[in-house]
């Protein structure tokens, strides 16, 4: 017997239905979207093999989300760039990434919304007050982005040695290699900075 607290067990069926354990019922991709949105946990096993297959089943949601009309969140441009990510040494950090600026966004748009809800009925100027959260989100957006380009940039592989190995390296190279060690421990301070700024926030 699964304890109160323990997700949801979604089984998943050779013919593609869905079965939740928890209610004795079969349910769709819709129905687990409305879970997620009440903040329902859960996991998806495949009815057969018992192995975890929360991960696709979510991926599939999102792409039945964005195929329905006027509901598109994911502009091109970022999925241009997810998608060049893929294979690359970065991958490995895009996750933990967009996971702390979602917690971060997750957080300020609670407040939004608290003060959204005070908002119908009040006076236009009122109303033009609403736009600081929004600005201050979008703000936030920005710094994030430009944090982490600046650490695409950084962490990029320095250029292989080379012939450079035998030969002592030349005026260029010697003039480079602080620059490159400034830049390091300048994203070092950058990253510590965000963690710390996460941390506060939660």
């Amino acid at each position: 017997m699964a304890a109160k607290d323990d997700p949801i067990i979604i089984k998943k069926y050779a013919n593609r239905r869905l079965y939740n354990t928890g209610t004795s019922t079969y349910v769709t991709l819709e129905d687990l979207a409305d879970m997620v949105k009440k903040g329902e946990e859960f996991t998806v096993q495949d009815a057969k093999t018992g192995d975890d297959i929360t991960h696709p089943v979510l991926t599939q949601i999102i792409f039945e989300l964005e195929n329905k009309d006027g509901q598109n969140m994911l502009p091109i441009p970022f999925l241009r760039q997810l998608i060049a990510f893929y294979g690359d040494q970065m991958q490995m950090i895009v996750p933990s990434f967009l996971e702390q600026s979602m917690i971060a966004f997750a957080k300020e748009q609670e407040r939004f919304r608290e003060q959204m809800k005070g908002a119908f009925g009040k006076s236009p100027i009122d109303m033009m007050k609403m736009t600081t959260p929004i600005k201050a989100l979008e703000e936030q957006t920005r710094r994030n982005m430009e944090m982490f380009q600046n650490a695409m940039r950084l962490f990029t592989p320095f250029p292989p040695a080379g012939n450079n190995s035998a030969a002592a390296p030349s005026e260029p190279a010697r003039k480079e290699a602080p620059e490159k060690t400034d830049d390091l421990q300048e994203l070092k301070e950058q990253i510590a900075a965000m963690q710390r700024k996460l941390d506060t926030m939660s």
